[in-house]
């Protein structure tokens, strides 16, 4: 891996987490209940645009830089289970089962989505 992939990775690792948060806030400001609309919508976008990547075939580098640096520091595998973990201490045990459910279920539908969109064109 060449010095300028290393170099790279960190303006888009930033560009990705800073990403997350904007959306995050747009959409948690503008949704009501303690639901964690903000992160399922974030990492179901995120889903979206790595089937994308798979469905364009990104190889190399590129995927490394797109998919792992920008997407991958835009989605949020932590802040999901850590959401669901305070819904179940905040007794929403439903709330907790319909976050994991409905986030994998969205997000294995965003990915293949995305790929059939990338491997159409």
């Amino acid at each position: 891996m060449s010095a300028w992939i290393w170099v790279a990775v960190a303006p888009l690792g930033a560009i990705g987490a800073l990403g997350r948060f904007l959306l995050d806030g747009i959409v948690s400001a503008r949704a009501s209940g303690g639901f964690p609309v903000g992160t399922l919508v974030v990492n179901a976008t995120g889903s979206l645009l790595l089937g994308l990547l798979a469905g364009l075939a990104v190889t190399g580098n590129a995927l490394l830089l797109v998919g792992t640096a920008t997407i991958g520091s835009y989605t949020t595998f932590s802040t999901w289970m850590l959401e669901s973990q305070r819904l179940t201490e905040d007794a929403d045990v439903l709330g907790a089962f319909v976050n994991i459910a409905a986030s994998l279920a969205i997000g294995v539908g965003a990915a293949a989505l995305g790929h059939a969109i990338g491997a159409s064109g």
